[in-house]
């Protein structure tokens, strides 16, 4: 038995592998978002402590004769020695844009660039370092002077990327744990679900090779969509294997009596002295042969339209061209000389749904009974019979007994067998096509001889 190549990966580690993907693209695009996030928060919170710096600075500014007067507060550094390893920049406008104090900022806008804003943050260098700088004003209006005070502070940007860096790696931790634990929560779930899969292959390689009973084992609906196809193959499968026990049983039943009969007259003529009897009992074993051969053909017949019946696409046909195949493939002339075959088929189509093989099969076998053991003229014919198709055969003679037809359809014929006689299994394959394909086998004597009429259902079934 071949073995299954897993060339796949498994349903769990296919699991596994996209959700490991998923994480490590979203991780990435996170990690962008968190440092983003974190880049803001910080610049937030540094920005207000610049904002409350300058402000302290500019609530200490006074006027002295006419002067500005600037006491720088402890409590402004204060502030912005949060961030021990940056660097401060100030610097105290007049009213004129003149420095009062603090650094000389080549790199910051002038007092006319800042508009009429009162507080602007905006970034530049300080000692070639970048730095973030906030601008606030203050307002005087006293006779000795009158205008705005800017005050200036900056900061470099250490402690804010360490600040932003700290939230996203924060972040990715938490992502981190968090897609582990979902990871290792899909796959137990996953083994879960999958259970009952290898319960029911633990089922059935369990079985005896002979039991193709249905498995009634309970599974979540997806799963039992798969044991329902499955079950559905187990009956196809029996009754393949039925079809098979049954031609071997039906072939050995049936064979039994005709070549034991063989047997028998072979010897009679090899112990014949008298060549007059010895011709005769040749010509009896060649009969017999001949309707052995004939008998095989019908069951190996019977064995394939049974298969094709539960396995062949169904088809248009026209009944009328199954008769006139049926009178190109049987060779009568040679193997009948003596019997006139007649064909009436008409003009109208006559649609039915079968399978073509088969119906030539069961057409065949009956047209082989009619040349075999009906009487001189033999006709072929199709038309149409209310809501059904016809396909009919008629021959002069008085046709089968009324045992033989009572037994059409059982497996065992076993008197036409051991006569040499095969029409009943003949029979039998015909009804066995008509019901297949919802349809009926009539036999019928009437004043010219005897007829038989496979009735199908018309597509359409309209009444002529």
């Amino acid at each position: 038995m071949p073995k299954l190549r897993a060339y796949n990966l498994s349903l769990t580690a296919r699991l596994a592998i996209g959700l490991s993907a998923l994480l490590i693209v979203g991780g990435f695009v996170l990690s962008i978002a968190a440092f983003a996030y974190g880049r803001v928060a910080a610049q937030d919170a540094f920005d207000r402590l610049l904002v409350g710096a300058a402000n302290t600075i500019a609530s200490t500014i006074s006027i002295s004769d006419g002067a500005l007067v600037v006491e720088l507060p402890q409590s402004a550094f204060d502030l912005l020695a949060l961030a021990p390893n940056d660097r401060i920049a100030y610097q105290v406008r007049g009213v004129n844009g003149s420095v009062i104090t603090g650094y000389a900022l080549a790199d910051i806008p002038g007092s006319g660039d800042f508009g009429s804003q009162d507080v602007i943050f905006f970034d530049a260098h300080f000692s070639g370092e970048p730095a973030r700088f906030v601008r606030t004003v203050r307002q005087f209006s006293e006779r000795q002077l009158s205008g705005t005070v800017e005050v200036i502070v900056g900061q470099t940007m250490l402690a804010r990327q360490e600040l932003a860096l700290d939230i996203a790696r924060k972040a990715l931790i938490g992502l981190f744990i968090g897609g582990v634990a979902i990871l290792g929560i899909t796959t137990l779930v996953v083994r879960s679900a999958l259970r009952p899969l290898a319960e029911i292959a633990t089922t059935v390689r369990g079985r005896d090779p002979q039991d193709l009973t249905h498995i009634n084992q309970n599974a979540p609906k997806e799963i039992a969509a798969m044991v329902t196809s499955l079950n559905g193959f187990m009956t196809r499968l029996e009754q393949q294997f039925d079809v098979m026990r049954n031609l071997i049983s039906d072939t050995a039943h049936q064979l039994r009596t005709p070549v034991a009969a063989l047997r028998a007259q072979s010897n009679f003529a090899l112990n014949e002295a008298d060549d007059h009897k010895r011709i005769q009992i040749i010509e009896k074993i060649h009969d017999r042969s001949i309707s052995l051969g004939r008998l095989l053909d019908q069951m190996l017949s019977r064995a394939m339209v049974i298969h094709r019946l539960e396995s062949a696409r169904r088809e248009t046909i026209d009944l009328r061209d199954i008769a006139l195949t049926l009178l190109d493939q049987v060779d009568h002339t040679a193997l009948y000389p003596d019997q006139d075959i007649l064909l009436d088929i008409g003009d109208v189509p006559i649609l039915v749904r079968a399978d073509t093989v088969s119906l030539e099969e069961a057409a065949k076998n009956l047209f082989s009974n009619a040349l075999a053991h009906g009487k001189s003229p033999i006709t072929v014919g199709a038309d149409r019979l209310g809501a059904k198709g016809r396909l009919w055969i008629k021959d002069a003679g008085p046709g089968p007994t009324y045992d033989l037809q009572e037994a059409i359809g059982n497996r065992f014929l076993r008197s036409s067998a051991s006569r040499g006689k095969s029409s009943g299994l003949g029979l039998s394959i015909a009804k066995s096509v008509a019901d297949a394909f919802g349809g009926d086998l009539n036999l019928h004597r009437h004043k010219d001889g005897f007829q038989i009429d496979m009735l199908l259902p018309l597509i359409g079934g309209k009444d002529d």
